[in-house]
């Protein structure tokens, strides 16, 4: 089994005081721990949550913490939402120094978002893409800036065989509905999506990163057959945030933009080539 990977601990140490954070998805699993560790930092980080409720719960442990965490309405299921959460972002907040895009859903029964895509392609990849295109002009005023697009190993090949975009039939109108297929395509276009954006920020000041923070103990897997995970040690939510706060807060991680970084997980050899990171 290889050694889970830690952000060095003088990254853990910086201080963030007058620094502000985008974490999607940050009322559970590693966007809760990413938000943690940046509020105990000195950071404000925007917990952007579905369940306001459920965000201000999970993030009341915080509040003696140097930074801070504000809780906002996000639905990522719904463009109106997005649009909405976007305005009264920059409404509220003059900068923003990282955007984490963490919320996602894994393997669900099928489904349409409030817009009419396949669920997992449109909360996992289409909502963060429009969240992020709304933001991009805040993020160029504030850099240098990053952004962190959570993927997972996925993307690259799975049991049996490698993951493709299926450009004809993204959404399953016409193809089998398959769970896995769907998070696979979704994870992909989340790795294609950091590649193709950093082109487009070069030279800005923004840098954009895809990654993978391994086989983590979370939510995201109650859908899952859990034999499919025998035999591989189930990372903790504080050790799936790590490739997250290093790409956020490593001062060498912008050198790399675009690029795939992946905590340890399941390894096909025979599919190593197509694996994109």
């Amino acid at each position: 089994m290889a050694e889970t990977l830690m952000c060095d601990p003088k990254l853990l140490a910086q201080d963030l005081t007058d620094r502000t954070y985008i974490v999607t998805g940050a009322n559970s699993g590693t966007g809760l721990s990413t938000t943690t560790q940046l509020v105990r930092q000195g950071a404000k980080v925007i917990a952007a949550c579905r369940r306001v409720q459920a965000g201000m719960d999970a993030t009341e442990f915080l509040a003696d913490e140097p930074g801070s965490a504000e809780v906002m309405e996000l639905d990522l299921a719904n463009l109106e939402s997005i649009r909405r959460f976007a305005d009264a972002f920059r409404a509220r907040h003059a900068g923003l120094d990282g955007l984490v895009n963490n919320a996602g859903v894994m393997n669900t029964p099928e489904g349409r978002t409030a817009d009419g895509f396949e669920t997992q392609f449109g909360v996992n990849h289409l909502g963060h893409y429009l969240l992020t295109e709304l933001l991009l002009e805040t993020l160029k005023a504030s850099a240098p800036s990053r952004i962190v697009i959570v993927s997972s190993a996925g993307h690259a090949a799975y049991f049996d065989g490698f993951v493709t975009m299926d450009f004809d039939d993204l959404h399953f109108e016409s193809r089998q509905y398959n769970g896995g297929t769907a998070y696979m395509q979704a994870k992909l276009a989340n790795v294609l999506h950091a590649r193709q954006l950093a082109k487009r920020l070069r030279d800005t000041g923004v840098s954009v990163f895809s990654t993978h923070p391994g086989t983590v103990k979370s939510n995201l897997v109650r859908h899952t057959d859990p034999s499919l995970y025998e035999g591989h040690e189930m990372l903790s939510i504080e050790e799936g945030a790590q490739s997250q706060l290093h790409c956020l807060l490593d001062p060498n991680a912008p050198q790399h933009s675009g690029e795939y970084f992946s905590q340890r997980s399941p390894y096909y050899p025979d599919k190593a080539d197509h694996s994109g990171g």
